[in-house]
């Protein structure tokens, strides 16, 4: 009877220990003792520090830096009322104290086995935010009322940005990685197909998403080539999110390794990097750009931080005349 009474005190004084280094830690936290490319760029790029955050800056472009071509194309996008909404939630949950203490109990003890991807999805945490219901309608130039038969997300994580998209479409398919969220797509009635399954079904969609998924890809150009051929011909739309700077990496289980197809892409400010993805890297796999846009790319927080943000340039792209014709 003492004995467990001992463990049970031993066990108890750990967690308080644990609860107690989190808390003093959380003030100190910084990007530099993260080892994940992908969360060091997150800590390197977050802005969240309340009211103080000069949310307009997640906007901003300077279109005569852009190239000739680019230049006509670029759309200007505004904080709407939709991703405030998302902003307050992130707050909100942020100030969930012993709900983030188990988040990051469970992220410390999965971490070493299980990606961050699953972890966020077993955890049902990390949600993301890319874009507004009125901001896609204004990037692919539709109304609220316009419908088409086909969506493809790739890589759709929990399925929350599908959510934002599926009001257009009669049918939502949806590929995935991580098991558990492919459960939560399950569950909200997608049609999810295996990663090398999607390409074979000669399904052609109406338009393809692909967000923020190129730069974690091993082969992304081969990508780009397998949504232009799934596309419905002439009117198939692919819109695409990568985040600005490019910084190319591949997750496997919980470390991160360069791309087998490493895609190099030139320019030190956004609108450089986002006229090299026009320009080069698009037209190579047959795309040409019809619409962008620099957006922030948002993520739900944790006990450290309210959100995360990162910058988007969205683009939507269509097959060029030049590829059609090859493919007839």
């Amino acid at each position: 009877m003492c004995h467990l009474q001992l463990r049970t005190l031993i066990f108890v004084a750990w967690v308080l220990g644990y609860i107690a280094f989190l808390l003093s830690i959380r003030r100190m936290w910084t990007g530099k003792y993260v080892r994940s490319p992908l969360v060091r760029s997150l800590f390197m790029n977050m802005a969240s520090e309340g009211d103080a955050v000069e949310t307009h800056e997640w906007y901003r472009c300077s279109p005569d830096l852009l190239g000739e071509s680019v230049q006509p194309l670029f759309v200007q996008s505004n904080l709407d009322s939709a991703t405030k909404a998302f902003l307050k939630r992130s707050v909100e949950k942020s100030g969930w104290l012993f709900t983030q203490l188990y988040h990051s109990f469970v992220s410390t003890v999965l971490g070493p086995v299980a990606s961050r991807t699953s972890i966020n999805g077993f955890l049902g945490r990390g949600s993301m935010f890319v874009f507004s219901a009125e901001q896609f309608q204004q990037l692919l130039r539709i109304g609220p009322e316009w419908r088409a038969d086909r969506l493809l997300d790739l890589g759709a994580g929990d399925g929350g940005v599908t959510e934002v998209m599926r009001a257009h479409f009669r049918e939502v398919y949806a590929t995935e990685v991580s098991l558990p969220m492919k459960w939560h797509l399950q569950r909200r009635n997608y049609k999810v197909l295996g990663i090398d399954e999607w390409q074979q079904t000669g399904i052609q969609y109406d338009v393809v998403s692909c967000l923020n998924l190129l730069d974690r890809l091993d082969e992304p150009l081969q990508l780009l080539q397998d949504i232009r051929r799934s596309l419905v011909p002439n009117t198939g739309r692919l819109i695409l999110a990568a985040v600005v700077p490019f910084q190319p990496y591949v997750e496997v289980g919980g470390s991160w390794h360069r791309p087998k197809q490493h895609l190099k892409v030139k320019g030190k400010t956004w609108e450089e990097q986002v006229t090299e993805l026009s320009n080069e890297v698009f037209r190579r796999t047959g795309f040409e750009v019809e619409t962008v846009t620099r957006l922030p790319y948002l993520c739900e927080g944790d006990m450290y931080n309210d959100y995360y943000v990162l910058d988007d340039a969205v683009f939507v792209l269509k097959a060029s005349e030049e590829s059609q014709e090859s493919a007839q």
